[in-house]
């Protein structure tokens, strides 16, 4: 699974409320770090969920 922040991201925080493993704010705007995605997916996909921006985008590479 790839995770990245779309240009939509206003950096409200919340992806990094729901999996700051994974997530976390630079200045104004969301950064993923790609390296901890594996094993927090499902986190990933709840924080994607329920990004008010939709700005996460998750793409399945297998």
């Amino acid at each position: 699974m790839f995770v990245s922040i779309s240009t939509r991201c206003k950096g409200c925080g919340a992806c990094a409320k729901i999996s700051p493993e994974v997530f976390d704010l630079y200045g104004k705007f969301a950064i993923a770090d790609q390296n901890k995605v594996c094993g927090n997916e499902t986190s990933c996909i709840d924080a994607a969920l329920n990004c008010p921006a939709s700005a996460i985008v998750i793409d399945d590479w297998n």
